[in-house]
């Protein structure tokens, strides 16, 4: 029974550490780098989603390029 605790108090101070760790590593990185975001509906069709309300399209956000004003003619910018 002792072992067993120790095992779970191990496992719970691992996860822990990562847990910490990991979670603020992937917020600063969909906050400044990129995230992934979901188009519904018809505002950008033909480009994005061609079969209207029965499908969606997934994109990736590219915040880097906004943040450093390398955006050129055709891009596509989410607000």
């Amino acid at each position: 029974m002792a072992q067993s605790q120790g095992l779970v108090k191990r496992y719970l101070k691992a996860f822990c550490k990562g847990f910490f760790v990991a979670v603020p590593v992937a917020v600063t990185f969909l906050d400044r780098v990129a995230c992934v975001a979901r188009v519904e509906g018809a505002s950008m069709q033909p480009s994005l989603n061609p079969g209207g309300s029965q499908s969606s399209d997934v994109v990736l956000l590219n915040h880097w390029k906004v943040r450093n004003f390398e955006v050129q003619r055709g891009d596509i910018v989410s607000l």
